[in-house]
């Protein structure tokens, strides 16, 4: 990514306002802890900031990049030169129509704080989401799922906000291109809400699926510094990417600070203060060698910023 000029730093800047933070470290804001920092960032606390947004990214010509929970994004150490924008203090409301199973989320709820509230209120469907540490908004992005479901299954509508257009729309479910681990939605369209529709059902069996979910997770993957699975599965359902990179005997294969982990091959550790730029030199190390071995191309599920184009 070019590196930001200073006149369109000072122009975000000046659009912004006292909303703007200058060289803003990212590595708080994401699971890996690593990376390099924003040129301009934001907290967006109500829809008058998303305006002013706006406004920077159009004067400035700056790229916009939306932070979220950080749980599957990687910032490389040479940082983002552009405006990073936070929703975590805007979009944190859940609202539930218990009468018509259907729940409202902003953006920034938390998956597991979701899947335990609905669980709690006896509506079902959403138990898979107790182990994926990310926001709603990621998950629409990136159609997160796990054990069995995603979010296409539940999904009725978002509620936008159009960076390039200023302007609010609400999207269906079909209009936004969802498929395994992706999504058609623009880097410049801010997710604000979502709409799912779920199912009535017993509390207690929910709240035990959920113990029964963390239990598998705890057992099955590691803790630390790290953003999930590294590589969607070349055949979703049928054929994972963690089963070939293990059969090639790569866990623990480890490039500077980061490592394919023990416990889990799709899963790269980053060791604490380590190097984003070690991590993605690792995971195209990975992907090169299954794709010698076997012939499948891995792609990455985790979204890499700041870095220079490269096959995943």
């Amino acid at each position: 990514m070019p590196v930001a000029e200073p006149d369109a730093i000072a122009r975000a800047v000046a659009e912004l306002g006292d909303l703007a933070c200058r060289d803003e470290p990212l590595a708080p804001f994401t699971t890996y802890k690593v990376g390099g920092r924003a040129d301009v960032f934001a907290n967006i606390v109500d829809a008058a900031d998303l305006h002013r947004v706006a406004a920077a990214h159009h004067s400035s010509g700056l790229p916009v990049l939306i932070v979220g929970r950080g749980s599957n994004l990687l910032v490389a150490d040479r940082g983002f030169g552009g405006i990073a924008i936070s929703l975590a203090e805007m979009a944190t409301d859940i609202e539930i129509d218990q009468q018509r199973s259907i729940v409202r989320a902003g953006s920034a709820v938390l998956l597991p704080v979701l899947a335990r509230q609905l669980a709690n209120a006896g509506l079902t469907g959403f138990e898979w989401a107790v182990g994926v540490p990310g926001s709603i908004g990621g998950a629409v992005r990136m159609n997160a799922g796990g054990h069995g479901s995603d979010v296409s299954e539940s999904l009725l509508d978002v509620a936008v906000f159009d960076l390039d257009e200023s302007a609010d729309r609400t999207l269906r479910a079909d209009e936004l291109g969802l498929r395994f681990r992706g999504s058609d939605l623009p880097a410049t369209t801010v997710v604000v809400s979502a709409r799912l529709q779920l199912a009535p059902g017993d509390p207690e069996t929910a709240r035990r699926e959920l113990s029964e979910i963390v239990a598998w997770r705890r057992a099955n993957q590691p803790g630390g510094q790290n953003a999930g699975s590294v590589f969607v599965n070349p055949i979703p359902h049928e054929l994972s990417a963690g089963k070939l990179i293990d059969e090639l005997g790569l866990r623990g294969l480890r490039h500077g600070t980061a490592t394919v982990s023990d416990k889990h091959a799709n899963f790269i550790q980053a060791d604490p203060g380590g190097s984003a730029d070690d991590v993605r030199a690792l995971m195209e190390l990975v992907r090169e060698r299954v794709a010698t071995a076997t012939g499948h191309s891995l792609r990455s599920e985790i979204r890499l910023i700041g870095f220079e184009e490269a096959s995943t």
